[in-house]
């Protein structure tokens, strides 16, 4: 299925830096007009309405805008669509995919452990977590500490995010 996608829709004329460009994201392809240096975070939000990666910093440092690249965490308020653009693209609310009708385990844990407060730094715990538990089937706390070391939570959510991330990765080894 895809759908185009006109950025910014108040804009009667494309301005000469704008580009239209296809972007996989949650497996479902979709083309949008932007500039090539418009934060992918702007477009997944603005004109994809996907409100799962979060504006927490704009600067790529507490990680609330995470989403997966091809598989692998970036910081989507610091990455230039046009460099998105060719790549598959999974946000939180696709995270679930291989395992609907359920959620992935990480978002199951999330919701055992009760760990959000705020939730506004959530979104990137999770996809940070789903990348760790991944490629690390059984980590040890000081794996799981410094996988998830670039991370902010202001609440001091870090004892339930502990505890999700061992209840996830116990899941995910039985399933």
């Amino acid at each position: 299925m895809q759908q185009t996608i006109i950025a910014r829709t108040a804009q009667k004329t494309l301005n000469e830096t704008e580009k239209t460009m296809k972007l996989t994201v949650n497996g479902s392809e979709h083309s949008v007009v932007a500039t090539p240096d418009t934060p992918l975070l702007y477009v997944l939000r603005d004109d994809l309405s996907l409100n799962g990666p979060k504006f927490g910093c704009g600067l790529g440092q507490c990680g609330a805008c995470t989403v997966h690249l091809d598989g692998k965490p970036i910081r989507s308020c610091i990455t230039p669509v046009g460099n998105a653009a060719g790549h598959k693209i999974t946000t939180l609310e696709g995270l679930s995919a291989a395992y609907l009708p359920k959620l992935h385990p990480v978002q199951q844990a999330w919701i055992d452990e009760q760990v959000p407060q705020c939730g506004a730094c959530q979104n990137g715990w999770i996809m940070y977590t789903a990348h760790l538990l991944g490629t690390v089937q059984k980590p040890t706390d000081s794996q799981i500490r410094s996988a998830l070391s670039g991370l902010k939570c202001r609440c001091g959510s870090h004892v339930g995010i502990l505890r999700a991330v061992n209840r996830a990765a116990k899941a995910m080894e039985q399933s």
